[in-house]
């Protein structure tokens, strides 16, 4: 119990996603789990993520298998991804492979219940995450070892279920806390800056003097934040950043003045 604390702790003060992600896994491998996949969106619309540039992914699996699933969207292909999306709670792979065996999977399910046994995907834990907006949901999945199947996984979850239970949330509570990885363009500090004063409610002229910059430059890093961000307006930029903690908090790694802005004001 010590060690599970100590691991909780440890998540919470985590300074950043990496540093969390790391510890969580520690704890998932030595269960029976070096394999794992997390996915969390602020964009869900439906059954769908939104945009995935705009969703956090993190993964224990090799790159060609991370590849396949994030990248590719195999996720959204799979019985669990559908699961996911409409429970929540934990739930092992026990029934899909029943669901598979009965035929009672969709077709494009089933196809990706196959291409799992070719990669030794075959039995884990499900875990799908209470949220306090419906926009937003996060999921987890826990992938055997290699050599374990349904049985050896309800004995893992029996027996260490609640451990595993608390870590995935703790994860998941630092995750939605920390700015979101940069998967387009990271917003620089002066972007990040001028978006941070339009949310206090300040005009161009307003931040240019207090940046110290012109109204020509502060245009500028305004309609390039709304192109990092994938946005047509200000105030959907301020909207976004917002949601994915990426102003009035620590800045994305990467972050980073861009070479025209050294000593370009």
């Amino acid at each position: 119990m010590t060690d599970v604390l100590q691991l909780l702790n440890g998540i919470a003060e985590a300074p950043s996603l990496q540093t969390a992600w790391a510890q969580a896994a520690l704890l998932f491998r030595d269960c029976g789990f070096s394999r794992v996949n997390y996915g969390f969106t602020r964009f869900r619309s439906g059954n769908s993520i939104g945009n995935p540039d705009d969703a956090v992914f993190l993964t224990t699996t090799d790159p060609a298998y991370a590849t396949l699933y994030f990248r590719d969207g195999f996720f959204a292909r799979t019985a669990l991804y559908r699961w996911t999306m409409q429970n929540v709670g934990a739930c092992t792979w026990r029934w899909v492979e029943e669901a598979f065996r009965a035929g009672a999977l969709s077709p494009e399910e089933a196809d990706a219940v196959r291409m799992n046994i070719l990669m030794d995907v075959r039995a884990g834990i499900t875990i799908s995450f209470p949220e306090p907006s419906p926009r937003c949901k996060g999921g987890m999945g826990l992938i055997a070892d290699p050599g374990l199947g349904h049985d050896e996984v309800d004995r893992i979850w029996a027996a260490r279920g609640p451990e595993i239970s608390a870590v995935a949330h703790m994860l998941h509570l630092k995750v939605a806390q920390l700015p979101a990885p940069c998967q387009r363009r990271a917003l620089t500090q002066r972007q990040r800056a001028a978006l941070e004063w339009v949310a206090e409610g300040k005009t161009s002229q307003d931040i240019a003097t207090i940046m110290g910059l012109s109204v020509q430059t502060v245009e500028k890093h305004l309609r390039l934040a709304r192109e990092a961000l994938d946005v047509e307006t200000t105030a959907q930029a301020v909207a976004k950043s917002t949601m994915l903690n990426l102003i009035f908090a620590r800045p994305c790694p990467g972050a980073e003045p861009d070479p025209q802005e050294v000593g370009n004001p």
